[in-house]
């Protein structure tokens, strides 16, 4: 009879926070064991039909859940769980001080340490796979560990030695229930566990982008171990939040979605109701049906090159839908590059996907998925907000997408598994970071190769990111990659603007451009000006609006969406009103905003920007020509800004090559050979860039995030020097240091709920008096809308401002005082209202 027999109750692994009702470890490591087990299986997709090693995989997942909380039968552990949450009185002999031992309780490296004794004693290749598997399951709290840090510590080994007075592993095992321990028994002697994983590995080195290439190797491998965690980690969140609420848990989907016929069936309807109403339209029904065509296609990696105002949105819709259905995948994902159009595009998808008619299917199809109110930081209460993309079709960023499959922690990891046997859509990914370039490439083969998904770069500007250096990670295309047939005839038949190169010596000052954005809007009806900054944005706004003389308006991400939305719908009123209207907006409104313009003013940047600027300017072809003006501001400051200085240069010249032969470039400054032209001038002055560059003061020295995420080869030097005789252990990467390093845009922002109207000051309100967590989370949905995210610098201004207050004690969500908001500009860091009277 086992120790654990011997309890008058079983072993707990937690305490239910309404209630106190217990769950059983047994329970809970059962639980974990069958979702992972689920998740894991779906790197099958990877294995030929009919090997019997994808068996395997979901042994993995299962071992992986039944042993993550082994530390967690040991009488330390049960001691502190029962004095953390008031169950032993602090008199009693068997009292702890739980706040000081709180994280200092070691309950994880007790199983990491079962898995390595055990797989580490077969073979060379039980030792790979036991590292493997017993980095998640050590890491399962903090976020992936460092195998060697940066200095060269071995902290894998370290852990993995750590004595029995802290981790309790002999104590574990002879304590753990009998069913735990005689089936982790089965798994670990199962040699379809080791070459399961084993098969994955082989299928890495020998897939095309990686073969012959040990750093793609050593990062994708990684990327698989990354993948493992998140398949554990998303299990343990779900039990353990499902145990917490269990009427919650009855509302979560678990894939069981809406057939995809269903969908593809409502999208189909709803594309007959669309009327040809001019020739562009016509030109979008034949791209529709070009991606419908192509949703036969082998699953993989494919792009959509389609000039902007083509309609991509739902053509690239209907071909995932179809595809999904064709190939059983789980889920469609569109990562988008700004929270400024999520909303609008989820919205149409939304009207097509979850009709009025159709109670049943609200809030069950299209999920949005963005906004920054739940740092990684906060506790349980918050980290269960957030999402884990169960929907068949996802809205989110490409901050969130990248941030599962590169960030630190465990709250955007823990999503990666769902980004296997899925359509995944990169909108406008001509946005992606140049620093991104070779691990972001890494990751989309890996999808492709590895968990059997299919992947659609979608622009009007596609970024050569197959003739990137293949040593560091190119993306695998083939010849007919593009769902479009004849891109180029594509591009000459929605040719429907002029493209004028004003640049002028010395450049243009801001009243030299208020005063052609008046000509233009006067002679147009429509302008529409694009800064390449805030400042820039706000100085030709106010210019404008002193003079009076057409109805003018500011977009930038200061306002927050809801706001953003309603100046939108005032636009579009002018517009399709033929009212004189001018809008001066930073670069947020290029990529997707569905706006016609007679006019379009864009500040010299990257020609991507201009061609996605072009784009909202006779947009449906409702004129013979629009007008786009390319102007360089002598007063605007890009220092700060090298992405825009440099595309803005790298534009400069090719513009000025294609004023020396323009029919060289098919007589179109924004067609695809002199966009192809353009990208390759910026790619070869950026190629140093693209393996994400990291400064000493990250890493110690200066190194780069690929290299920590492959090879580690720095580490590795310093690791051989200090042990002559030890053997290097096969995964070397610095996991944690990479991921605290790596930050999905430059400076990483915060969310600030603002009280924009009526319904943002009763948002913050109903915040601020919200206790409950599931009114915590119907209103953080909500408050996606009335949220500006500030860089740092900002924050910090607001907070000495004494501008921003936390909706309640012990959060980092906050909110505005009004007093910073303005109908007008949004946020600000100085007053912009007059205190509210305080009415009794």
């Amino acid at each position: 009879m086992t120790q654990a027999q011997e309890h008058i109750e079983p072993f707990v692994a937690h305490y239910r926070k309404s209630g106190g009702d217990p769950q059983s470890l047994a329970s809970h490591l059962i639980g974990v064991a069958k979702v992972a087990a689920e998740n894991v299986g779906k790197l099958r997709a990877s294995f030929m039909p009919g090997d019997e090693r994808e068996a395997g995989l979901s042994l993995v997942g299962e071992l992986l859940g039944l042993l993550h909380d082994l530390g967690k039968y040991s009488e330390q552990f049960q001691r502190y769980l029962s004095s953390a949450t008031g169950r032993t009185d602090q008199d009693a002999d068997d009292y702890v001080d739980a706040a000081k031992l709180r994280g200092r309780v070691d309950h994880s490296t007790a199983g990491a340490q079962v898995i390595w004794q055990n797989l580490s004693r077969q073979n060379p290749v039980g030792e790979i796979v036991g590292q493997m598997l017993a980095l998640c399951i050590a890491s399962h709290h903090s976020g992936l560990i460092d195998c060697l840090a940066p200095d060269g510590q071995n902290n894998f080994s370290r852990r993995i030695t750590k004595p029995e007075e802290m981790t309790h592993r002999e104590e574990a095992r002879t304590s753990a229930d009998d069913e735990i321990l005689l089936r982790a028994g089965q798994l670990l002697s199962d040699k379809l566990l080791v070459s399961a994983i084993h098969a994955c590995l082989a299928n890495i080195a020998l897939s095309p982008s990686a073969r012959d290439k040990d750093i793609v190797i050593q990062n994708q491998m990684g990327l698989l171990v990354r993948y493992l965690f998140s398949c554990l980690i998303d299990a343990d969140r779900v039990d353990t939040a499902d145990f917490e609420k269990p009427r919650a848990a009855q509302k979560r989907m678990r894939g069981r979605y809406e057939e995809w016929n269903v969908l593809t069936a409502r999208l189909e309807t709803y594309l007959t109701t669309l009327m040809c109403r001019q020739p562009v339209d016509g030109l979008r029904k034949d791209i529709s049906q070009h991606c419908l065509d192509a949703e036969g296609r082998p699953k993989g990696l494919y792009t959509l090159t389609v000039p902007t105002g083509g309609g991509k949105t739902l053509a690239s819709l209907r071909f995932a839908l179809h595809h999904a259905s064709r190939y059983g995948m789980d889920r469609v994902i569109y990562a988008i590059p700004f929270t400024s159009i999520i909303d609008q595009n989820a919205d149409v998808v939304r009207k097509v996907l979850e009709p009025v008619d159709l109670p049943s299917s609200h809030g069950r199809i299209v999920l949005e998925h963005h906004g920054n109110l739940t740092p990684e930081h906060q506790g349980w209460r918050e980290k269960m907000l957030s999402e884990n993309w169960d929907a068949p079709v996802v809205y989110t960023t490409n901050v969130q997408v990248l941030e599962a499959l590169f960030g630190a922690g465990t709250r955007g990891a823990r999503r990666m598994h769902q980004l296997a046997n899925a359509v995944i859509v990169f909108d406008e990914v001509q946005t992606l970071p140049v620093s991104c370039v070779h691990i972001f490439n890494n990751a989309i083969n890996f999808l492709v190769e590895q968990c059997g998904s299919t992947v659609v770069l979608c622009t009007a500007t596609q970024p050569l990111l197959d003739r990137v250096d293949p040593r560091y990670g190119s993306l695998r295309t083939s010849a007919d990659q593009d769902l479009m047939p004849d891109v180029k005839d594509l591009f000459a038949k929605l040719k429907r603007v002029n493209v004028i190169n004003n640049q002028r010596p010395g450049g243009w000052g801001n009243e030299e451009i208020a005063d052609l954005a008046m000509k233009e809007c006067l002679n147009a009806r429509s302008c529409l000006v694009i800064a390449n900054t805030k400042k820039s944005a706000l100085a030709i706004f106010t210019l404008c609006k002193s003079r009076q003389t057409v109805p003018t308006v500011h977009l930038s991400t200061s306002l927050c969406p809801a706001h953003r939305k309603r100046v939108l719908r005032f636009v579009r009123r002018c517009l399709r009103w033929n009212v004189p209207i001018l809008c001066v907006s930073t670069q947020l409104i290029e990529a997707g905003v569905d706006v016609d313009f007679g006019s379009v003013i864009r500040f010299t940047a990257g020609l991507d920007s201009i061609a996605q600027a072009a784009g909202r300017c006779n947009r449906h072809g409702k004129r013979p020509t629009g007008t786009v003006h390319v102007v360089k501001a002598r007063d605007e400051n890009l220092d700060c800004l090298p992405d825009i200085r440099i595309g803005q240069e790298k534009a400069e010249r090719v513009l000025a090559d294609y004023d020396a032969e323009p029919t060289k470039y098919g007589e179109n400054r924004i067609g695809p050979e002199l966009l192809a032209w353009y990208y390759e001038n910026y790619f070869f002055a950026r190629a140093d860039e693209m393996t994400y560059p990291l400064p000493s003061s990250e890493t110690g020295r200066d190194d780069t995030l690929l290299n920590l995420l492959s090879g580690n080869t720095q580490a590795t030097l310093e690791y051989c020097s200090r042990h002559l005789d030890e053997p290097v252990p096969h995964l070397r990467q610095s996991f944690m240091t990479a991921a605290k390093a790596f930050k999905a845009i430059d400076a990483p922002t915060r969310g600030v709920i603002v009280p924009y109207g009526r319904a943002g000051k009763e948002l913050v309100a109903d915040l601020c008096a919200a206790f409950e967590i599931e009114k915590q989370v119907t209103l953080l949905k909500r408050a996606q809308q009335y949220t500006v995210n500030v860089f740092p610098n900002v924050l910090s201004a607001l907070v000495d401002a004494k501008a921003v207050h936390p909706v309640q004690e012990g959060t980092d969500i906050l909110h505005l005082d009004p007093r910073y908001y303005s109908l007008e500009i949004g946020l600000a860091t100085t007053p912009v209202q007059l205190m509210e009277a305080i009415v009794s």
